[in-house]
Formats: C-alpha cells, sequence, structure tokens
C-alpha cells in the first residue's frame, strides 16, 4: 500500500470510530508500507453502510465480512465493533499479517476473527461466504478485478453481497462479471466504490 492516511489517534496508532471498542486504538506502523484508511473515509463508508443499502437488505448487525488487503484490520475490526458476528481477515504480508494478530488480540476479538496468509487475486476455495468484503488494494496496480473475479469463483461471496473497494480517486473502475456498481464517492484524492455480488 503506498501510504499512511492521517489518523486522529496518537502516532503509530488509529481509533474504532463507533460501536463497543469505541475510542480504542490499534496499532498502525511506521512508514508507509501499510495504509489505512483514514478516520474520515472510513466513517463514510460505514455511514453509507449503516444507512445506504436498506433496499438490497443489507444489515452490518450479525454480518460476515471479509476484510482483503486488511493491513491493520482497522476496516474488518471497525465492522466487528458495529456488529458483525465475523471477520475473516486477508493479507499476505508478513508483517501485515502479524500486526492484525496484535490488533486482534488487544481488542479481545480472538472468537470472532480469522486471520489468513492468502493472495487476494487467486485465493483458495472458501470455507463459507460472506455478507461484506472491504477490498483495499494497493492503488494503479489493476488488483480490483483479478481480486474480484477470484472473490466470486472461489465462493467468499453470497448472492447479494456488497463489495466495498477504496481505489485513488483518479483509477478507473473495472466491469467485472457478476458485480453491480451501486455506489461511488471521492473523498479527495480517495474514492470508495460499492459494488453488488450477482451470483
Amino acid at each position: 500500500m503506498i501510504a499512511k492516511a492521517k489518523s486522529a489517534g496518537k502516532p503509530g496508532s488509529l481509533r474504532i470510530i463507533s460501536g463497543v471498542w469505541r475510542g480504542r486504538a490499534i496499532e498502525v506502523p511506521p512508514g508507509d508500507a501499510i495504509r489505512p484508511t483514514s478516520d474520515r473515509v472510513r466513517g463514510a463508508l460505514f455511514n453509507r453502510l449503516a444507512h445506504g443499502f436498506t433496499e438490497q437488505g443489507f444489515h452490518l448487525a450479525g454480518a460476515r465480512v471479509l476484510d482483503v488487503f486488511a493491513g491493520t484490520g482497522a476496516l474488518g475490526l471497525e465492522a466487528l465493533s458495529r456488529g458483525a458476528v465475523q471477520t475473516t481477515f486477508l493479507e499476505r504480508d508478513m508483517a501485515g499479517l502479524a500486526l492484525i494478530k496484535r490488533n486482534v488480540a488487544k481488542l479481545g476479538a480472538e472468537d470472532r476473527a480469522v486471520v489468513l496468509s492468502v493472495d487476494a487475486s487467486n485465493l483458495p476455495r472458501a470455507a463459507g461466504p460472506s455478507d461484506l468484503a472491504f477490498l483495499d488494494p494497493p492503488y494503479d496496480q489493476n488488483l480490483v478485478a483479478p481480486s474480484l473475479a477470484s472473490l466470486a469463483r472461489q465462493g467468499w461471496l453470497k448472492a447479494g453481497a456488497l463489495v466495498s473497494v477504496e481505489t485513488g480517486a483518479g483509477e478507473m473502475l473495472p466491469d467485472v462479471p457478476t458485480f453491480t456498481l451501486l455506489d461511488r464517492r471521492t473523498y479527495g484524492r480517495i474514492a470508495v466504490a460499492f459494488f453488488q455480488f450477482n451470483a
């Protein structure tokens, strides 16, 4: 990932915005190797999830979630804080995997978290499908389409599942079979799009 976003938390941390862990800090490594989603963008993203997709029948409470290119695990942990029943964190970087495990342990979320070392564009068969996926790949590396296709092909998504995709604002979104673009909004240099999986 390309650049660390500024956070409202102390240096080396960011905070959970809402839910049972509201205000709790999780670890962010120094440097630019991992780019966590900023508080502003996470807040807007979860506001859309709370209020923007009721017609699609989506509810975060009780959902099974995927955090793909998980980095710090901030998105998946925010989802757990707000009522998701389980998050599976998908990351291939070894330092990232260790960081996610530390953050999960810090919040006492081990019973609701699964951390897997996998390549998002070439996933193994899923143990079961999820209701929501966060996709936050490194920008400008053309990873969105192969990752969406792999999630669909390997059974990681339920029919009707939502997928949030964070990209640079100038990136073109791919047209991926079985996924419908529902919404896309920009936040400065970042864009967040929501797709629905049509199995």
